[in-house]
């Protein structure tokens, strides 16, 4: 009976890799699945939602276009049928801004029947006699528990702001993260000096932003990071076969202290800003050269050390505003610093975490000594290999496909094979022009390591 009544899959999470796997998922009347989340619908990082910032992959990186160009649910029929599919045409616009992304995901979603929001999912367990699991929690709207039975998972939850250890003692941390950016930033921009930490690409939108304003509302402005500089992120396009299925299988077949070198190496790819942002700040420093611009100050090689919150203090003198005192070290002298700022931005990235909820079948889960998941290359996490699929959690295990909007489309392909047992949506045989290691037929010899003649 419960078999009869399980679901083929049910997903936890609805951000746009599992909304993605909902859109494939639609159109397959044979395979009964279920999306949930907590939210009243769908927003994709509200706090970073900045006027006129842009993805950083091309329109192309849709919901379902490089898996199934002829989907209903591509961001083209979208323009199609907002009735601007002309105007984009015109305006050749090969990147979108990240507001209109998440207006075609929230189109997208409007037009499931296999979504619930309001569903924060609190237990997963597993019923060994029915060989199911079983999903519980609250909807909240209502106030009311629910429950699914799944003979398969996929778990899509977000990432969670990583916040620097010496800011744990600072009270509310977490909401001085850029992911709370917008909330704070009519409060930010009343304050007399403002630092942002971190010179990736959230930090950059971030910085730019201010620096736009700083004029018109008279603040200082620092812009942080311990880099060695400020860089741009590397797009050459034998550089991007790195986001390809082609390397994702080969990085996953590496050792872990291989995959964690590598991955530090690769951090001109995922850690700068692009440099169309990277010239519009440049671009606007030196037209404002010869304004009366509040003073604004770019500083890399400096690593954040320890944060203390003044009171109501500042030099022994009272002050109008609760602010910061930070203290840096110079990555390349050595030296020690220490400033105040009245505001304070912490573009510190994400890190995953396992999600509670999944307690209850930790014993059918595989996981390092640190409690990550140990992912296969078909993305599953189970101990059989074809129960459990995790959508976002492989940066160790895959690499740079793991976080690219771009592969979102091959992985779910690939999940959907798994779950269903056919390929539904088939991928192209090769997709690099790059061999990541000579194959057997090449004509290059293997000699083992370190073998020699």
């Amino acid at each position: 009976m419960y078999n009869d009544a399980a679901y083929d899959f049910v997903a936890v999470g609805v951000g746009p890799f599992n909304l993605g796997l909902a859109c494939l998922s639609s159109t397959l009347p044979d395979v009964r699945c279920v999306f949930l989340d907590k939210g009243a619908g769908f927003n994709w990082h509200p706090g970073m939602l900045i006027d006129g910032v842009t993805l950083q992959s091309p329109f192309l990186a849709d919901l379902v276009t490089m898996a199934d160009p002829t989907s209903p649910f591509s961001y083209l029929n979208y323009r199609k049928q907002q009735g601007s599919l002309f105007n984009f045409f015109v305006r050749e616009n090969y990147y979108l801004e990240r507001q209109e992304y998440n207006r075609y995901c929230q189109w997208a979603a409007s037009r499931l029947d296999n979504i619930r929001f309001n569903h924060d999912v609190q237990q997963v367990d597993y019923i060994p006699e029915q060989r199911v699991y079983r999903i519980s929690g609250i909807e909240t709207q209502h106030n009311k528990p629910f429950s699914f039975l799944a003979k398969k998972l996929v778990i899509g939850v977000g990432m969670k702001p990583r916040v620097p250890d010496c800011l744990r003692s600072v009270a509310n941390g977490i909401n001085l993260h850029s992911s709370h950016y917008l909330k704070n930033k009519a409060r930010l921009q009343q304050q007399k000096k403002i630092t942002v930490i971190g010179g990736g690409q959230s930090g950059a939108e971030i910085f730019y932003d201010l620096l736009k304003d700083s004029e018109k509302f008279g603040y200082q402005l620092d812009w942080v990071t311990r880099a060695p500089r400020f860089f741009q992120m590397e797009t050459a396009k034998l550089t991007l076969e790195i986001l390809c299925g082609d390397y994702g299988s080969y990085f996953h077949a590496l050792d872990k202290p291989t995959k964690q070198k590598i991955i530090e190496e690769q951090k001109s790819v995922y850690c700068g800003a692009n440099q169309t942002l990277i010239d519009s700040i440049y671009d606007f420093l030196d037209t404002s050269r010869h304004r009366n611009l509040p003073r604004v100050q770019l500083l890399p090689c400096m690593n954040l050390i320890n944060v203390e919150q003044d009171g109501n203090f500042h030099n022994g003198a009272a002050s109008d505003s609760q602010g910061f005192f930070l203290q840096f070290v110079h990555n390349q002298t050595g030296e020690h610093y220490q400033t105040h700022t009245d505001g304070l931005v912490l573009s510190s990235g994400h890190l995953y975490e396992v999600p509670a909820f999944m307690e209850g079948v930790f014993d059918r889960i595989e996981r390092d000594e640190q409690g990550k998941y140990l992912q296969k290359e078909n993305w599953s996490v189970d101990i059989h290999g074809r129960e459990i699929f995790i959508q976002n959690a492989g940066f160790e295990s895959h690499g740079l496909i793991n976080q690219d909007l771009g592969m979102s489309c091959y992985r779910n392909s690939r999940i959907l094979r798994e779950i269903v047992g056919r390929d539904i949506y088939p991928i192209e045989h090769r997709f690099a022009f790059q061999s990541f290691s000579p194959a057997k037929d090449s004509g290059w010899e293997p000699l083992g390591s370190g073998v020699r003649r």
